[in-house]
Order: structure tokens, then sequence, then C-alpha cells
């Protein structure tokens, strides 16, 4: 398929913001006469990216907006619309990712000291969320939970993305929340993998070192675009679409799952796991002998 012959489908549905000013970027880009690859040539950027933003699965940054009102002579307009798009409940480096994953087909999740946020109890992400804050303030964390639950209500749609979680023995072993709270974040992600609607798989600690142990990583795969890598840090995140870096995560995720136990083995363990927080749990709550 050429760049050119990517094609929004029109339906009744709302646009999206992200797919609102996405074919905006399209629609000026024609009205003078510009490919793709030519629009990328101007403002320093991939024809590939280009064809994220027109669809709607990534929105420029601020500076790249800035970029494209001076080469299509908008006037700022690209500017002020993306600057009123900013989502004060998420962390500016993930907002890409959140909007990107609801057009994939694929989405694969490697944890490596914590469950994905995609997986989150609200229970588990209220404990997370608070933790990274110096002085929480109740209400920013309700709202950041909420978004990040927001997220999750793709895993309730059958014929959503296929997700595979690969989880490092690590994410399961540290009580984020308390004992009680880890068993029931547990029990929700194995009741995803019972039904089918996650491929669970663990890296366990006899295995030492893999290839994902110092990263999480995300892969996030489409029907008609390239994939896309996102890897995370203390108060960063990166998106690649580089086809070499994108490459280079794959084969780190393909040899980290080479190392995991069989997702039978997988979710024995998790279970497992989950009954032993629950002991932990039962004990804690009982009286102390007289």
């Amino acid at each position: 398929m050429s760049q050119e012959t990517d094609r929004d489908n029109d339906s009744d549905r709302p646009l999206t913001p992200a797919e609102f000013l996405g074919r905006e970027i399209r629609r000026r880009r024609e009205a003078q006469g510009l490919s793709q690859p030519q629009l990328g040539d101007m403002i320093v950027m991939s024809w590939q990216m280009i064809a994220h933003f027109e669809k709607g699965r990534r929105k420029p940054r601020l500076d790249d907006a800035r970029r494209l009102d001076q080469a299509l002579g908008t006037d700022g307009w690209f500017y002020r619309l993306r600057k009123n798009m900013e989502d004060p409940r998420v962390a500016d480096h993930f907002e890409t990712v959140r909007e990107a994953e609801q057009f994939a087909t694929v989405i694969q999740i490697h944890g490596a000291a914590l469950i994905p946020g995609l997986f989150q109890t609200e229970e588990y992400a209220t404990a997370v969320l608070r933790l990274g804050m110096v002085n929480p303030v109740a209400s920013k964390v309700k709202e950041r939970v909420a978004a990040r639950l927001e997220r999750a209500r793709l895993l309730d749609d059958p014929e959503g993305p296929d997700v595979w979680l690969l989880l490092d023995e690590h994410a399961l072993r540290r009580p984020v929340g308390g004992p009680a709270g880890m068993a029931r974040q547990l029990r929700h992600v194995a009741s995803l993998a019972r039904r089918g609607r996650i491929r669970f798989h663990i890296i366990p600690f006899s295995v030492g070192v893999h290839a994902l142990v110092e990263s999480m990583l995300m892969l996030l795969s489409f029907a008609d675009a390239p994939t896309l890598a996102y890897v995370e840090g203390l108060q960063m995140g990166k998106v690649m679409d580089d086809p070499a870096l994108v490459t280079g995560c794959r084969r780190s995720w393909d040899l980290a799952l080479g190392d995991a136990l069989s997702a039978e083995q997988s979710l024995a363990m998790l279970e497992e796991v989950a009954e032993d927080y629950e002991r932990q749990a039962a004990e804690s709550e009982r009286p102390p002998v007289a």
C-alpha cells in the first residue's frame, strides 16, 4: 500500500479530537498538493509519522504543531488546537501511547517491576500513584486513577486488540498496597487470562538476567501502519517509530518471551502467589492470642 492510499472510512460516529486534527492535517496538506513525504521533509519528520498524525493514532507535540502551521500556512491554528487537547490527568510522555492503543490490533507489554497500568485494579493503581507523589492530593490521585481505569475499557471489548502481558516474577512478588490488595490484583490478571482476553506469561527468577530485565516495553501493532515501541523510566517515556529501533525492541521481546514459562505454568504460578497473599492477609486479620 502506498502512503497516499491509506484513507479513513467515513462513518456517522463522532471523531475523536486526535482524528479531527489528523483529518485537518490531511485536508490542508492535500489542498497544497503535498504528499506525506514532502510534508515530512518540510518539517523534518518521517512520512510514517505524518501518516500516524493523519489517522489520529498520534498527536503532534506542540513544537510539531508549530512546524505544521509554518509549513501549511495556518497561522497558529494547529498549535492552538493541539494545546487545547492536553489532558492534565495523563503524563505528557504517555499521551501518545494512550491515543495509539485505541487503534492497535496487537498490544504486547512487558512489566519489569510493576503490573502495567492497563491491567491495574483501582486499589493497585491508587497505591502506585500515591507513592509517586511527594505530597499526594486525594483529588489529583483520584483523577489520575480514573484516567488509568478508562484505558482498561479496551479489555472489555472481546473484539478489541490481541493483548499479551509478559511479567517479570519480580512484579508478582512486590506487595503493592499490602497482601490483600495484591491478591485482588493478581486475581484480576488471572481472570483476564482465564477468559482468554489476554495471553499471559511470566519470566521466573530462575532465568536470571533476560533481554528485558532493564526496562518495561510496549509494542503496538496496527493493521495499516508500522509498529510503535514505547519504553518508560522515571518521569520520562519514549515512543519509537524508527524501524531499526522497533526491530531491536521486537528482538528483545522475542528473546525474553523465549525465557518465559508456558501460559499454563504462568497462570499456575500467578494463582499460587495470589493464594500466598491471601493467606498473609488472613493471618494479619486474626486477633492476637491472649
